[in-house]
């Protein structure tokens, strides 16, 4: 089973902001990266579309650094 706040490929927290109802109604991180489709492609299927990767898994950290 996948937690909403813990990325599925890791087990690390993944910061989503939508999975924590106290912070739901902001943009996710995630919507201001670019996340290559093969780094999902290679989450096995029962883990895909359940909860948010984190940076480091989803392989955004430069991108992130980038952008403050």
């Amino acid at each position: 089973m996948t937690t909403p706040t813990l990325c599925p490929a890791c087990g690390a927290r993944n910061d989503c902001t939508l999975a924590d109802p106290r912070t739901a109604d902001q943009a996710c991180w995630c919507y201001s990266v670019t996340i290559d489709p093969a780094v999902l492609e290679a989450l096995p299927d029962e883990l895909r579309n359940k909860a948010c990767l984190c940076p480091r898994c989803a392989q955004v950290d430069e991108q992130l650094r980038h952008a403050r």
